[in-house]
């Protein structure tokens, strides 16, 4: 696989930060799990459910070699996101997460994760509108 960076950007491969001073072009020969600093969230925006669970398998991805108490949250938290969960969509693509985790494919989980993004943000949007438009005179 052949990956292009910029001047200043990082990678984090199987565990390590490397920062590149030009333009350059790598190429993985063989099988190793990275992130593109792009792709790294930081702690800050993990503000929704679903964002804390990339945020737990980015953390497994990036310390390949300690991944014992991140399985142990990531395990949590997913099993706390399918019990509330009622969307058919979201549902299906969690369950494709927790496959690929339980593989160690954490890069094409996270993938499937972002992929999940919008999904949530319109279940969170369903759910604020539902709670602005049922007054209390509505209830009554």
């Amino acid at each position: 696989m052949k990956i292009s960076l910029r001047a200043g950007e990082r990678i984090y491969i199987n565990g390590a930060v490397l920062r590149v001073d030009r333009k350059v072009s790598v190429e993985l020969v063989n099988d190793v799990m990275f992130l593109l600093e792009g792709q790294v969230m930081q702690a800050s925006d993990a503000t929704t459910a679903l964002r804390q669970l990339y945020f737990i398998v980015q953390l497994m991805l990036m310390n390949p070699t300690d991944v014992r108490d991140a399985s142990t949250l990531y395990a949590q938290h997913h099993a706390a996101l399918v019990a509330v969960c009622e969307n058919r969509e979201m549902l299906e693509g969690l369950a494709a997460v927790n496959e690929l985790v339980g593989t160690t494919r954490y890069f094409e989980a996270l993938k499937r994760i972002r992929a999940l993004f919008p999904v949530e943000e319109a279940i969170l949007a369903g759910a604020k509108t539902d709670v602005e438009t049922n007054t209390p005179s509505e209830a009554a």
